[in-house]
């Protein structure tokens, strides 16, 4: 008797040597591979640049000036932390990311509670002799600072950092009526957007 192998070979055996011969089933072929899920394109992450715009819109202020403080306090770096502890891209301290119920790690989050905080700051100095100077002062200083002093406090941070703020507005101005498509395109040059003042001039 021949037996052949299933890799291809035989042996030769005598056939009295058999006490029976049993049939046994090929074993089932294991089940496919379950299909893998379907992976569901998600909507690309919005830039920082891009959340500025959406909140500037969303707020009724200038994209300009709110890049331009964005720029001045972060460079749009979502993980600045400041020696004095505030956070993200708007550097937010701890009481401002309260007041808003913000998460200042969340850069969503942060950007909007940051865009609030700087349109009531334009509210409150509406009106004001250089309001919009004023409302960046407190921003940086906080608002005692700024009535204490009646405008902006004479600290060479807080004089720096509000020309600062006013000269990276103009820049997106010129930038963005160069290039309307740019993330900070607006209207005109913050001119009384909800009622948040004017930076024409000096204001």
């Amino acid at each position: 008797m021949i037996l052949y192998t299933p890799g291809g070979g035989k042996i030769d055996m005598d056939a009295a040597r058999l006490a029976a011969i049993e049939h046994v089933e090929d074993p089932a072929p294991p089940p496919p591979p379950a299909p893998a899920p379907p992976v569901l394109a998600s909507a690309p992450e919005k830039s920082m640049r891009e959340l500025v715009t959406d909140a500037a819109l969303r707020y009724g202020l200038p994209p300009e000036l709110v890049h331009g403080v964005a720029q001045a306090e972060s460079a749009y770096h979502a993980s600045a932390v400041s020696p004095k502890g505030a956070v993200g891209v708007m550097q937010l301290m701890p009481d401002t990311a309260r007041k808003f119920d913000a998460n200042p790690l969340d850069p969503v989050q942060n950007i909007d509670a940051g865009t609030r905080l700087l349109r009531e700051l334009l509210l409150r100095y509406e009106g004001s002799e250089n309001g919009v100077r004023r409302a960046l002062a407190a921003y940086n200083a906080g608002e005692g600072a700024v009535e204490r002093y009646r405008g902006v406090p004479p600290f060479r941070e807080t004089q720096g950092y509000v020309e600062r703020v006013i000269g990276l507005y103009w820049k997106n101005v010129r930038a963005s009526s160069l290039n309307p498509a740019s993330g900070a395109a607006s209207a005109s040059p913050v001119e009384s957007t909800a009622g948040a003042g004017s930076v024409s001039g000096t204001n």
